[in-house]
């Protein structure tokens, strides 16, 4: 198609004015499951402990008419406990960036404060489904507290390879802290629906109560396909509806829990956590805040600041099927 000769067009004219939204887009997924799932509660310490009991096992139990009373050695309680670990984002914005009019957003202090308060609960969902263990830190070493999987020993289900899985250790062999997360399995497996049942028997038979399957995206399509004695079925909708095809399992109802399958982009892949959300708690030592740092400088120097801990309080009540692929 031609164009009349002398034709002004958008191409040659100056002074055209910038078309820019008003409105700021983010796709970054900020979505914390296992933070949401579980308690939140306040503690006073950097160390904190907390006890943990069980009964003798069941057995048969008869004496004889008018018996003297044997007494079994009373079992103590269990002490275990956990650092507290400080997490930080900085902001630094200069007096005229905050000053000059911008798209999107008036302060560009508070976008970039409620981006980092984003970003801070991201690290903190990654730190506590991780499989680091705590460490009590020094002067220049920043205190470390324990993941979900350097806490689980009980019911779980581990690889082989070399080196074989093995389970995290306490720093006080039955007690303290995780001082070492699990060793991971030289060779993987894939997730299978015989694995999620041994582990769910075994928190049975533990006393456990898990709700929730927690996976990585990975095996959460994997999950989609453990249909136990389901049959695939499709939703016939009638008239001009759509036929739908059902391809996910959100709920697993199995032998001896009813697990709530969610996926979790912070946890790692190759690990799949039963939960009982009522037996795991978030610590704060010191609660999210805004701390204005010294300035130096024309600019505005903030820090937000979180001082916290995982807090398992019976790892019995979960379990895990570990070296996943």
């Amino acid at each position: 198609m031609a164009i009349i000769a002398n034709t002004y067009l958008t191409y040659d004219a100056k002074g055209l004015r910038e078309n820019l939204s008003d409105a700021i887009y983010r796709i970054s997924p900020e979505e914390t499951p296992f933070q949401s799932s579980i308690g939140k509660e306040s503690v006073d310490a950097v160390y904190n402990e907390w006890q943990t009991d069980s009964l003798a096992a069941a057995g048969a139990n008869a004496v004889v008419e008018g018996d003297e009373a044997a007494f079994v050695a009373a079992t103590p309680t269990v002490r275990l406990g956990n650092y507290c670990q400080i997490s930080r984002k900085t902001v630094l914005v200069s007096g005229t960036l905050e000053r000059v009019s911008k798209a999107g957003r008036k302060s560009e202090l508070a976008l970039q404060l409620a981006k980092k308060a984003a970003e801070l609960k991201r690290d903190m969902e990654f730190i506590a489904t991780q499989n680091q263990a705590a460490n009590a830190g020094a002067a220049g070493t920043a205190r470390l507290t324990a993941g979900l999987e350097s806490f689980l020993r009980t019911n779980v289900s581990r690889g082989g390879g070399a080196p074989v899985g093995a389970n995290p250790t306490l720093s006080g062999g039955t007690s303290g802290f995780p001082n070492a997360g699990p060793t991971d399995a030289g060779t993987p497996r894939a997730f299978t629906e015989t694995l999620l049942k041994t582990v769910a028997q075994a928190c049975y038979e533990s006393g456990g109560k898990p709700t929730v399957l927690m996976v990585g995206t990975g095996n959460k399509v994997v999950a989609s396909t453990f249909v136990g004695l389901a049959n695939n079925r499709w939703n016939v909708g009638g008239g001009a509806k759509p036929i739908t095809a059902v391809a996910s399992v959100e709920v697993y109802v199995g032998d001896f829990s009813t697990l709530t399958i969610v996926p979790n982009l912070f946890q790692r892949n190759k690990s799949a956590f039963l939960l009982d959300p009522t037996q795991a708690s978030i610590a704060f030592l010191r609660p999210f805040f805004t701390k204005d740092l010294a300035t130096t400088g024309d600019a505005t120097k903030k820090a937000l600041i979180v001082e916290w801990m995982l807090k398992v309080n019976t790892e019995a009540a979960h379990g895990i099927v570990a070296d996943l692929t």
